[in-house]
């Protein structure tokens, strides 16, 4: 069951991973961005989230190790539309040992809007043998840390009610 959903300035405690200016082309026949679209800002934002945990490319090349999403919930909140500025933030949540919860958010700033809500659990994975693992402890650390810093904000994450790490 949903929490709530935080507001602009909730957000704002969290440092945006990524902003971005919709393009004309995202635009569907409805006149607002198709939802392929959400899913692939909150992808897109991945990336600098991996950077948070201080995972590059290397560890994915050489050490072939990398994640693999393992359940996803997405609220379709407010319309973007071509031209608008969104900005798109993370929150950790809770970890296992191979696992962890986290949500995601895009806000539109153009609007004064949340537009979206994504929770999500990922697991740490070999890409040798194509399976789950532990995380690795450095990894883990760090997730730990965010976490705890995360679990300090002063709003609820909105939650399924289906999903956790």
């Amino acid at each position: 069951m949903l929490t709530r959903i935080p507001t602009l300035r909730d957000l704002d405690d969290l440092p945006p991973l990524l902003e971005r200016t919709v393009p004309a082309e995202w635009e569907d026949l409805n006149g607002h961005v198709n939802v392929r679209h959400y899913l692939a800002l909150y992808d897109q934002a991945g990336w600098p989230m991996m950077g948070w945990l201080g995972v590059d490319e290397r560890h994915f090349r050489e050490e072939r190790r990398g994640f693999f999403d393992l359940e996803h919930h997405i609220w379709y909140l407010a319309e973007m539309h071509v031209g608008d500025t969104v900005t798109v933030h993370a929150r950790f949540l809770a970890r296992s040992a191979k696992r962890f919860h986290g949500a995601m958010f895009i806000a539109n700033r153009s609007r004064q809007s949340v537009a979206s809500a994504f929770e999500y659990v990922s697991t740490a994975a070999d890409l040798k043998a194509r399976r789950s693992v532990p995380l690795a402890p450095d990894i883990a650390a760090r997730l730990d840390e965010l976490i705890a810093a995360h679990s300090r904000l002063t709003w609820p994450a909105p939650l399924c009610g289906s999903i956790s790490a």
